[in-house]
């Protein structure tokens, strides 16, 4: 049997489980695929899903029941490991000190001291928000990088749908400790959700996501993505040696000056300007590509050079998609020139703004965003003149 007659049986298969066709016949029709099946053909079947129209949220309903009958075949799948401090083995071992923390709280757990341990268990559950640095370099990097090597690679928009229901299981485990009275019932359904949310993802990680990602990137791109790691948390590990992204030499304009009638500017001075504005500024060309943008020094959201040439569609969760594509289609239509949100985030104000960007002809050339952290703004009040300054 050709592989490309087995990836369609494999679609087949999945087809059934979305239909809620009955599952042991379904087995039966095609073990001989599912008992073969690789991770890269996981994401190949996955994307094609996404392909037929399927939301990543359709699809998480069905993930795990497929994913339990992959199991055989991909916890005993051969792949080669990635070198000690890699930027995959990094996230191998914070997966692993993730378990071990959990394993705490289970054991307390099996022990019947909720309880007498609540302020321990509340403090381990706090420290898990640290994890969230986890998730984002592989938003940030790693994702970019499969996506622009494979189509395929396009399905993890469903593991961002994952990362985001960890995030909001613990916020809601979390807030059980805030409450008066605390709920022995409320909390075994949230901690059962909790360990099954994260450790969830580590299991997808290991036998899909990583596999996969190693038979791609030669040890070249993973030093890359290591670099760009180095702004980043390593939660509950020691940090890495890794080379920081200061250290590489950066092509540009040197020897020569932007010139305008307003000015002129060396390379350097474009991006100390850039740098200082205290806001974050992203630009997404016409194509929908992520092209620029800069690195001020507390900048909101993080953002790595791996989402350079990335389809802005792919750097926002699954389920606002939908938003970005209206926006950027008013923004082409030329029915609407800007759009303004604002949300508290950590504790702090954040106005966020899109800007069509056109030139002298009017013609759309892309969109320009620009996060600002307005708390402080937002408390001026009277005047405060030059001459008062101290």
């Amino acid at each position: 049997m050709s592989n490309d007659n087995k990836i369609e049986r494999l679609k087949e298969y999945v087809q059934g489980v979305l239909n809620n066709e009955d599952g042991k016949a379904l087995y039966e029709k095609y073990r001989e695929d599912v008992e073969t099946v690789t991770p890269r053909e996981c994401f190949e079947v996955f994307y094609s899903m996404l392909n037929k129209g399927y939301t990543p949220r359709e699809i998480l309903k069905i993930l795990d029941k497929v994913i339990n009958v992959f199991y055989n075949a991909l916890v005993s799948y051969h792949w080669e490991r990635p070198k000690e401090n890699s930027f995959l083995d990094i996230l191998m071992k914070e997966n692993k000190a993730l378990e071990e923390r959990l394993g705490e709280i289970r054991r307390i757990i099996v022990d019947k001291k909720v309880k007498e341990k609540r302020e321990e268990i509340h403090r381990i559950l706090k420290s898990l928000e640290e994890f969230n640095e986890h998730y984002l370099k592989k938003e940030n990097i790693l994702f970019p990088y499969m996506e622009k090597k494979m189509k395929i690679f396009n399905g993890l928009s469903i593991m961002w749908s994952l990362h985001d229901e960890a995030r909001e299981t613990l916020k809601n485990t979390l807030a059980l400790f805030e409450k008066d009275e605390f709920s022995m019932k409320e909390f075994n359904v949230q901690i059962g959700r909790l360990f099954f949310a994260m450790l969830g993802i580590a299991k997808k990680e290991n036998l899909i996501l990583f596999p996969a990602a190693m038979e791609v990137f030669d040890d070249s791109v993973w030093e890359d993505m290591n670099r760009q790691s180095a702004e980043y948390g390593f939660p509950f590990i020691e940090r890495p040696p890794i080379d920081e992204m200061e250290n590489i030499e950066i092509h540009g304009f040197e020897g020569t000056k932007f010139k305008t009638e307003t000015g002129e500017l060396t390379f350097e001075q474009i991006m100390l300007v850039f740098n200082a504005l205290p806001v974050d500024l992203t630009f997404v060309d016409e194509n929908n590509k992520v092209r620029f943008f800069t690195k001020p020094k507390d900048r909101t959201f993080p953002r790595s050079p791996a989402a350079i040439g990335r389809d802005v569609r792919n750097c926002h969760p699954a389920e606002s998609v939908h938003v970005v594509n209206k926006i950027v289609d008013a923004f082409r239509d030329g029915s609407r020139d800007s759009a303004t949100f604002w949300i508290d985030f950590k504790g702090r104000k954040l106005l966020i703004q899109y800007f069509a960007l056109r030139n002298s002809k009017g013609e759309y050339k892309g969109v320009l965003e620009v996060t600002q952290d307005i708390t402080e703004i937002k408390k001026i009040e009277g005047e405060k003149r030059l001459l008062q300054w101290e």
